[in-house]
């Protein structure tokens, strides 16, 4: 008999929450002949939500699931876990600055990444949605450190990747299948660059390339990047909710390649530490295109992508960004010590 693997998802009684626990244990991240335990974590206030969610899962009568808990303490939910979605971030509120977010999600972050240390299996893989994700994930590492390596620790760009893609094929007039290789450099915020100077799409039965298959340069280089960029909040304004069904899907996205590796000659999108490629300070967590071998599960970034002046630019503003978050959450991390 294959053995489970056992999935957190924090945040679990949340919107997307809700959206993602169903993808999971029904198999569309790790396989339909995976048994899978799930691992649901909410705040105390949230556990009566939390069950009635435990209840919904074993009422889908899943073959895949083989266990389900609804857990309000941690240290619980973080015990020998295979993967963790962190999911689960303080929201930013009406009258809060991007100071006062980082703040109060260093505490959760920090937290998280000290329970994985004590309680999760030195191999677990951990994707962090919550946002900032990116110093979100920085500092879930830190913690974690040393008993789970760095490059186990990634934040999820997927769902712009996932954003681009679509814009892309729409443009084209293909199908999302039909596109591949978009990148998605830096952070998970508005200066993130969605890139398709390396992107391909099949069309009239050929590969081309994207800005070929669109023909528009001016749409690509200024319309297409505040897009995908501002998609998040379009979304918002229209459905009063943030996104919810979408990011769910990322994350599966994200895992699922990452448990099963990509197609040959295809990357994704993921923020992973940097190992000083393409002038990135080392240990950034910056989003990369990378490509994930099948059989060892590690990831790699993308190497030789030729970067021109307007792409060095973008990629530019996004590193400072992060820098400066980054350097933000240390200084609080350091203020929480006192």
């Amino acid at each position: 008999m294959v053995a489970p693997i056992r999935a957190l998802v924090t945040g679990a009684a949340g919107q997307i929450g809700y959206s993602l626990v169903i993808e999971i244990a029904k198999g569309d991240v790790f396989g339909p002949e995976q048994p899978v335990e799930l691992v649901m974590l909410d705040l105390p206030f949230c556990a009566q939500s939390l069950d009635g969610v435990k209840m919904e899962l074993q009422d889908c009568a899943l073959p895949t699931l083989v266990g389900v808990e609804a857990l309000t303490d941690e240290a619980a939910a973080f015990k020998n876990i295979d993967y963790a979605f962190l999911v689960g971030a303080m929201p930013r509120r009406e009258g809060m600055e991007r100071k006062d977010l980082l703040a109060a999600n260093v505490k959760i972050f920090k937290s998280q990444g000290k329970s994985l240390a004590e309680h999760a299996k030195p191999t677990t893989k951990v994707i962090v949605v919550g946002n900032p994700a990116n110093t979100n994930a920085f500092i879930c590492a830190k913690y974690a450190a040393p008993k789970i390596p760095a490059e186990n620790f990634s934040a999820m760009t997927r769902l712009d990747h996932n954003r681009a893609l679509a814009q892309v094929a729409a443009k084209a007039g293909v199908t999302i299948g039909a596109v591949k290789n978009v990148i998605i450099w830096g952070n998970h915020s508005s200066t993130q660059f969605p890139d398709v100077r390396h992107a391909k799409v099949t069309k009239d039965g050929k590969e081309v390339d994207a800005y070929t298959a669109v023909n528009d340069n001016a749409f690509l280089q200024g319309e297409f990047i505040s897009i995908v960029q501002k998609r998040g909040a379009a979304i918002i304004e229209r459905r009063k909710f943030s996104s919810a069904m979408s990011a769910a899907k990322a994350a599966c996205d994200h895992i699922r390649d990452w448990h099963v590796g990509t197609q040959p000659g295809q990357f994704i999108s993921m923020a992973v530490p940097s190992d000083g490629s393409y002038g990135v300070p080392q240990g950034l967590i910056f989003s990369f295109p990378v490509q994930i071998c099948p059989d060892t599960k590690k990831w790699k970034i993308v190497q030789g992508l030729e970067l021109d002046e307007f792409a060095k630019g973008k990629i530019d503003v996004t590193t400072k960004e992060l820098i400066e978050e980054r350097d933000e959450a240390l200084k609080a991390c350091e203020e929480a010590n006192m």
